[in-house]
């Protein structure tokens, strides 16, 4: 067997990917023991305890919120009929086009002293100051933790409605012949069997709390991630940055090691009465509008009130607005969202096939391997990332000196291609899980068919499989093109010099306080995402 896998073509070449793919990872883990700096030393006993417990605190508020809204909402358009029930299906996901930290410059300005809000009750009631009365300071821990669940609830909503969807039609059935109500049945039947899908949205709403930079820097709140960020442009420490970075992909697998090992012990099956339609709770006038009300909140404060004040700031500045600087915004963005999309995409699919013709253990290890990425913020990724590739241009440099007496500087550091390569690191488990899913769904008899009628494996990859995946390879792209656009942290530490994005350019204008000025990229990148958004919704309602 090991003979045969050292000469398969497939398995080596996944192997080669995962590798790849993962080696900033590795990077990042392996400084760990390394030498601790004076800088270290110096974090650990000043800042490092406040990291731990914001961090702490914002996973916590976060997990509640997003656990309460999206399975709430989940379950109520999905088992529930009232009116606007099937517009809601799809609007509830809409606030994940829209990342964390536009929501928190958009609040900011809306909320702040001399904000429409504070101004218009100031003027209701006829207050002269701010000693007149006492308005929250959304510049805190819990600000941050709102900002980031009314963008993160989605994907416990996405994966606990696929999970009612896929819930046995037989089990809730008898669940009503012994008397259950729907409020009963919620509890002590749906919830227990989506609980794998609502933990996996739990992580992963978590894994992105961590990962995020924007709200919390703007909020003043300490977290790894802005640790992480400071230590290196602001003291130019990279080895601290890299234990602080090694840190904060210790708390990520800590999170992941227990979220598994909370279900380890359960099972859950399903009958193969799975597919009919349940019948839905009908609900009256009064609880079907209390209902849509609890599912039109987050959507109003999560996407509709934000987009509309950036619609308003866009308008309002429409003649400097569509000016030169912002086309060249939007190409860096589209080029690197575009190039990474079909790049994950096609990696992706030779991974995914690889699988399907090798199921053994080495490329089951290799595809994890890959799909760790996912789960380690940009912000590690990017240390991961630059570290290495800096080592590597110091060695090119200093071979060359040697033996030709040309200084070649730095050819990979700080380039496209390696911000290329740290968002396929971040995001390449987001195209692989959607391919895979596509490719498991084609009968095997159609290799054995292919292959009968003389086509190789990589023949019919391309003739055979490609067409049929043409779905999962769009939703693939998608996700991806729109992950990009959003990321942040990754794109600030590692873009070229004097290249910036439209989320760049957003966080740069805001951290200045000029949201006016930010509001048409910002607004670019929320109309962007809304385009996949719609589009999953409807494979999903269809899904059943």
């Amino acid at each position: 067997m090991f003979k045969r896998l050292a000469f398969n073509g497939w398995t080596i070449l996944v192997m080669a990917i995962a590798l790849v793919i993962a080696m900033p990872i590795f990077f990042v883990f392996s400084s760990i023991f390394t030498k601790s700096t004076a800088i270290w030393k110096h974090l650990a006993a000043t800042v490092l305890q406040d990291y731990i417990l914001n961090s702490l605190m914002l996973m916590l508020l976060v997990g509640i919120g997003v656990c309460l809204i999206g399975v709430g909402t989940a379950w109520l358009v999905t088992m529930c009929r009232f009116w606007g029930s099937r517009w809601l299906e799809w609007l509830l996901l809409l606030p994940l086009a829209a990342p964390a930290y536009l929501l928190a410059y958009d609040y900011t300005k809306m909320l702040d002293y001399f904000g429409p809000v504070q101004t218009w009750l100031r003027g209701l009631f006829g207050w002269t100051s701010f000693n007149d009365y006492w308005f929250p300071n959304i510049r805190s821990v819990w600000g941050a933790a709102v900002m980031l669940l009314l963008v993160l609830y989605p994907y416990v909503y996405l994966l606990a409605r696929v999970a009612f969807l896929e819930q046995s039609v037989c089990t809730l059935e008898a669940s009503r012949s012994l008397g259950c109500n729907p409020w009963r049945s919620f509890l002590t039947i749906a919830i227990p069997l989506a609980r794998p899908s609502i933990m996996a949205g739990l992580a992963l709403a978590l894994m992105e709390t961590l990962n995020d930079l924007g709200t919390v820097e703007y909020f003043g709140v300490n977290t790894f991630t802005t640790g992480i960020y400071r230590t290196w442009l602001g003291m130019g420490e990279r080895a601290a940055a890299a234990q602080l970075a090694a840190f904060l992909m210790i708390f990520i697998l800590v999170l992941i090691v227990f979220e598994r090992r909370s279900r380890s012990a359960a099972q859950y099956y399903e009958s193969s009465n799975s597919l009919r339609r349940l019948t839905p709770y009908q609900l009256n006038f009064w609880r079907g509008t209390l209902a849509g009300f609890c599912c039109l909140l987050p959507v109003i404060f999560g996407f509709i009130i934000p987009a509309i004040y950036l619609l308003h700031l866009t308008l309002k500045n429409i003649d400097s607005a569509f000016n030169d600087e912002f086309w060249s915004l939007a190409q860096h963005s589209f080029t690197l969202a575009i190039v990474t999309a079909i790049a994950a995409m096609l990696i992706s699919l030779l991974m995914a096939y690889g699988q399907r013709l090798e199921p053994n253990w080495f490329m089951k290890t290799a595809v994890r391997i890959a799909a760790m990425g996912y789960a380690i913020p940009g912000s590690v990724i990017a240390v991961g990332v630059l570290i290495p590739v800096a080592g590597l241009d110091n060695i090119i440099d200093g071979w060359m000196r040697s033996t030709f007496n040309i200084s070649t500087g730095l050819l990979l550091s700080g380039t496209i291609a390696s911000l290329i390569f740290a968002y396929l690191v971040r995001f390449l488990a987001v195209a692989f899980g959607s391919v895979e899913s596509s490719l498991n769904k084609i009968s095997p008899s159609l290799d054995d068919a292919s292959r009968s009628l003389g086509y190789g494996s990589t023949s019919t990859l391309w003739k055979i499989h490609t067409p049929l995946l043409s779905g999962g390879l769009l939703t693939s792209a998608m996700l991806v093109f729109v992950d990009v656009m959003k990321e942040l942290p990754a794109t600030l530490v590692i873009r070229p010099f004097n290249f910036d994005t439209l989320g760049i350019r957003v966080y740069q204008y805001a951290s200045d306080e000029r949201l006016a000025e930010a509001a048409l990229p910002a607004l670019a990148i929320v109309l962007v995402g809304i385009i996949p958004v719609i589009f999953l919704s409807w494979r999903i309602t269809h899904s059943r």
